[in-house]
């Protein structure tokens, strides 16, 4: 009897020995919760990026010919390099939306403004660099379709009015879906601070490309997503919605209104042109929502109807272009 009860009081300090030896497990890193407190805490919320973040042509050309070179935007040009080639703003450079950080080293302290065809991918690029250190990065209203006809072959072509009589576009005033409070999204990074974090997030977004969606393949089965109409409250009562649609207006971390969206879903978002809920989405993907914008807005869906916020022929401005 005392050899077994020997026995067992060795097996006991063994099991006991070998689970001291083995390390405790690694909690968990709340990588979202660090880059929003970093967001927050560095004046990076969704407010701050919408905060003067668009110029028009005319703005750009009356600096370049004001013989002031010190207020001159530098200009990166992100449309393929034949269009590029064939005309573009004097003094541009050109790029692209995955190398806009690269590009923008070389900006020596000038105010970027990003140029594409519609300003819509342009929003995703200032995105990227007003989280990346550029914090007065803006786009080109409308893109080059603004500044000269031979680059306005776009928006010409894309306005339209397919909402109309459509049976999931909800009419005016609208009944817009109730909100609730959701977990908030989750994500898996190598670092474990805000900086190290944000930077790869942004460089997942900027490496996947422009968020975007059709309006027709919303306006199809609205179910499908998780639809954030981007408007004041009296927009909405003045045209409707996309039906099943929320608004979640302001939208921002500090204020907790990030919770009322799906983390599950694929969030979409529109806007008068595509290029607000271009650079909300791609905000939106950095912090590990499943995002995408509407292409050209309620100007796709709307047109005739708006009284604001509207392309027309008089956007574009015919100004000079340089080509090489």
């Amino acid at each position: 009897m005392k050899f077994s009860f020997l026995l067992g009081m060795i097996a006991v300090l063994l099991v006991s020995s070998c689970k001291k030896d083995k390390p405790d497990p690694t909690p968990a890193t709340d990588s979202f919760g660090i880059l929003k407190e970093y967001l927050v805490d560095n004046n990076m919320d969704v407010t701050n990026l919408l905060d003067a973040w668009v110029t028009t042509s005319t703005v750009v050309h009356d600096n370049i010919v004001d013989g002031n070179a010190t207020n001159d935007f530098y200009v990166i040009d992100i449309r393929s390099a034949a269009d590029f080639a064939a005309g573009h703003i004097p003094g541009a450079v050109n790029g692209t939306l995955p190398t806009i950080l690269t590009a923008a080293a070389n900006s020596g302290g000038k105010t970027i403004l990003v140029a594409c065809y519609t300003g819509q991918t342009a929003g995703h690029a200032v995105a990227a660099l007003r989280l990346s250190g550029y914090p007065t990065a803006k786009i080109l209203k409308w893109g080059m379709c603004s500044w000269n006809a031979a680059t306005a072959a776009t928006w010409p072509t894309k306005v339209g009015n397919v909402a109309v009589g459509n049976a999931n576009w909800t009419a005016a005033p609208g009944n817009l879906a109730g909100d609730m409070e959701y977990a908030a999204p989750t994500f898996t990074t190598t670092s474990t601070d805000g900086a190290g974090i944000l930077a790869e997030r942004v460089q997942v977004m900027l490496t996947g490309g422009m968020n975007s969606i059709t309006n027709a393949d919303v306006l199809a089965t609205p179910s499908n997503y998780f639809i954030n109409n981007f408007w004041a409250a009296a927009d909405v009562t003045t045209y409707g919605h996309i039906s099943g649609a929320h608004r979640i207006n302001p939208l921002t971390l500090a204020g907790g209104e990030y919770k009322k969206l799906n983390p599950n879903a694929t969030v979409v978002s529109y806007c008068w042109t595509g290029q607000t809920s271009s650079i909300l989405s791609a905000y939106l993907k950095v912090i590990g929502y499943d995002a995408k914008s509407i292409l050209f807005g309620a100007n796709g869906m709307i047109h005739d109807a708006l009284q604001a916020n509207k392309w027309t022929e008089a956007e574009i401005k015919n100004f000079d272009l340089e080509s090489k």
